[in-house]
């Protein structure tokens, strides 16, 4: 560190990071690699954890089995590697009472960062080997000369980068909280913050990295919390606001005549969720501002019922309707199934997709504006500015996470705006559906329709592929099908494709050589796409090798196993999707998912998970909690910032309480416009303006 390069002037929020004590250009360059540039930014920098050393004591007086911290000075250090490339490192301490040994067994990294002469903070529990006490794996966290902290301190953990350790980063951030954490601006008036019982941001700010003690830093992480969810909720009650005040729909009602004819499309039983969702879905479309709900449910629970529903209400009551998939193989299935529900009736369909030639496309575009078309279904087509209707009534978009809030906007061009209802194929569970998608009203389906089957899931060894292949044969043997899912090979979608070739080669002349096998990947042509789904649903095909292009709402009922390559490189949720491609028909359904032999061990937690469960609602709950709060927004869209702090799983109560809170602020003041709510409002458009488009609010 050069001590030449600090500054003499006042520290302030913008002051570069080299110029705080103890920091300096060499520094200054290691915390650039995380983001850190400013003083601000290290203010902001939030631990990841927190270090409760076990009472304090002398290595003297350590007890064996009783867990203890002391410390000590590295005195000497012995590294052994055994006959089968094993490490063994042994490290001595002493304090000024005695030493001790920490052992430390296959982790050879630490003969570089405990040097002799470090002083350390030691916990662990000791046991006694020979004349003198042992701990094994211990926590150790390197102190400064001048560091000692209190008999009880809590120390913060901070996320690190080559060349800076927990004491530098410790350091560098306590200098920053004790001359700035006063200059924080208070978003949140003073009458919030006593009924909602929080301490002061600059208070949360020293006891979030300084804790007193663990009542300092619950509530220091409390205010946090509760500001960051309190903001996403403003969001989310300006953005419904909007959508209930500012915006005019057409009222589509149903009565009994309407209602009866609609469900005569429905050769079959209805489960009490689907009724429900008929209900609540014809009470928003009622109404003269936009229906904005969200459908959720588990694979097989019956969604597109609900669309078809909605868009049929509307074309009852002369309105066009728009349904909006995610893929062109997808938009085709969506159209050949209502092409076949309402081959008997009066409706005009329409399809519009990326593919279709130039006169095709022109045909479909007149129709649709002269109102010759009742239900249009599509892909990313449709956001085309050509696209034009005659009078637009409702917008259905399936797998809602897949298009931004300013796509969707293209939809509402001119006159009234259309109601909108989005599927979600990937259950939420209710805690996080409040923070995603608090300005949507949401419906759930749990119920499964009467006639489903069972599926049943295997983890499985290499040593298995043999007995697996020939159970799959078997099945096709007896008139089913089956999917073969290639294993992702990191992102490249080329290198996907690749792998995909290399098992259908593999499979059409190997094991399952007798078979007829078709080949599905993402760089195939539309046409060269639809061709083979075409032949595989119609069982011309009987084993269909694929990447993961499967993945949403193909829909083969005959299609009974499922082999999954590679699994661990797949998701929970895109391994449960997989999975509901063969749990759709009358037939039981067999999956059986193969892991990478360089897998990590944290795969093997999220596949037990999957092979334990079927519950759609339980495998969305544990895959949120794998994946951390950071990417619980990402189930709405992009563009929405992650979460920092705040964990909707685990901060059910607070979320709830700044709900509440939002929606009594936006329902007595609808624009923000109170001057004590200035900077909360400024911090709201600053965070979510653009990708929830309140622009109309500032």
């Amino acid at each position: 560190m050069n001590s030449n390069s600090q500054s003499t002037s006042p520290l302030q929020l913008a002051t570069a990071t080299q110029f705080i004590k103890g920091v300096g250009p060499a520094r200054a360059e290691q915390l650039l690699r995380l983001g850190l540039r400013t003083a601000r930014d290290l203010l902001f920098f939030l631990p990841r954890d927190y270090e409760h050393p076990a009472p304090r004591t002398r290595i003297a007086d350590l007890k064996e089995n009783l867990p203890a911290s002391f410390v000590a000075t590295v005195t000497e250090i012995d590294q052994i590697t055994t006959k089968a490339g094993k490490s063994i490192l042994g490290v001595l301490v002493e304090d000024d009472s005695g030493a001790a040994r920490m052992m430390f067994f296959n982790q050879p990294y630490r003969l570089d960062s405990l040097p002799r002469g470090l002083r350390v903070l030691v916990s662990g529990k000791p046991r006694l080997a020979g004349m003198r006490m042992e701990l094994v794996h211990p926590k150790v966290i390197p102190l400064e000369a001048e560091e000692l902290p209190g008999k009880q301190a809590i120390l913060p953990v901070y996320p690190l980068t080559d060349g800076v350790n927990q004491s530098n980063m410790r350091r560098a951030i306590a200098a920053v909280v004790d001359e700035l954490a006063d200059e924080i601006a208070e978003v949140i008036p003073e009458p919030i913050r006593q009924s909602a019982s929080l301490v002061s941001i600059q208070d949360a700010m020293r006891n979030i990295h300084q804790p007193e003690d663990q009542t300092a830093l619950d509530a220091a992480r409390r205010r946090l919390i509760f500001q960051e969810l309190f903001i996403l909720q403003l969001a989310l009650a300006l953005r419904r606001r909007k959508l209930t005040s500012d915006l005019r729909s057409p009222p589509l009602p149903v009565d009994a005549a309407i209602d009866a004819r609609i469900l005569k499309r429905f050769p079959f039983e209805l489960t009490g969720d689907q009724k429900k969702a008929f209900a609540e879905v014809s009470a928003d479309m009622a109404r003269q501002f936009p229906m904005n709900r969200l459908v959720q449910g588990d694979v097989g629970s019956g969604k597109t019922v609900i669309a078809q529903y909605a868009m049929l209400l509307a074309v009852a009551n002369k309105h066009q309707a728009v349904l909006m998939a995610p893929t062109e193989v997808l938009a085709r299935q969506h159209f050949e199934t209502f092409r076949k529900s309402l081959s008997r009736s009066r409706v005009r369909l329409g399809l519009l997709t990326g593919t279709l030639s130039t006169l095709d496309r022109r045909d479909v575009l007149k129709a649709a504006a002269d109102g010759e078309i009742d239900l249009l279904v599509g892909t990313q087509a449709l956001l085309n500015d050509k696209v034009v209707f005659k009078q637009l009534g409702l917008v259905v978009i399936d797998e809602q996470h897949k298009f931004g809030v300013s796509q969707r906007a293209n939809l509402r061009r001119g006159g009234l705006d259309p109601h909108y209802l989005v599927l979600s194929a990937t259950p939420i569970p209710r805690t996080v559906a409040m923070a995603a998608f608090g300005d949507l009203d949401v419906t759930t389906l749990k119920e499964k329709p009467p006639g489903r089957s069972q599926v049943h899931t295997y983890l499985a060894k290499d040593d298995w592929a043999q007995r697996w292949w020939d159970f799959l044969a078997q099945r096709v043997r007896e008139g089913r099908q089956a999917f073969v899912v290639a294993p992702r090979v990191d992102s490249a979608e080329q290198e996907d494709v690749s792998s995909a070739q290399q098992i259908f080669d593999e499979l059409r002349t190997g094991p399952l050589k007798s078979f007829r096998i078709g080949l599905l990947h993402g760089r195939m042509s539309p046409e060269e796409k639809n061709d083979t789904m075409t032949r595989f649903a119609q069982g011309r095909l009987q084993v269909l090798v694929a990447t993961t292009v499967i993945e949403v709402g193909i829909d083969v009922p005959n299609a009974t196993v499922m082999t999954i390559l590679g699994a661990n490189r797949f998701g929970l949720a895109q391994l449960h999707q997989l999975r509901g491609r063969v749990w759709r028909g009358s037939h039981p359904g067999y999956v059986c998912v193969f892991t990478d032999k360089e897998g990590l061990p944290e795969d093997d937690e999220r596949l037990n998970t999957f092979a334990s469960t079927s519950d759609g609602f339980a495998l969305a709950e544990a895959d949120y909690r794998m994946r951390g709060p950071g990417d619980l927004l990402g189930v709405r869209q992009s563009g929405m910032p992650p979460l920092r702090v705040a964990d909707p799983l685990r901060d059910t109560e607070i979320l709830e309480a700044a709900r509440d809170l939002a929606m009594e602020i936006v329902d007595n003041d609808p624009h923000l416009e109170d001057p004590s709510l200035a900077l909360l409002k400024q911090r709201v458009l600053t965070r979510y303006g653009n990708s929830l488009d309140l622009g109309d609010v500032a």
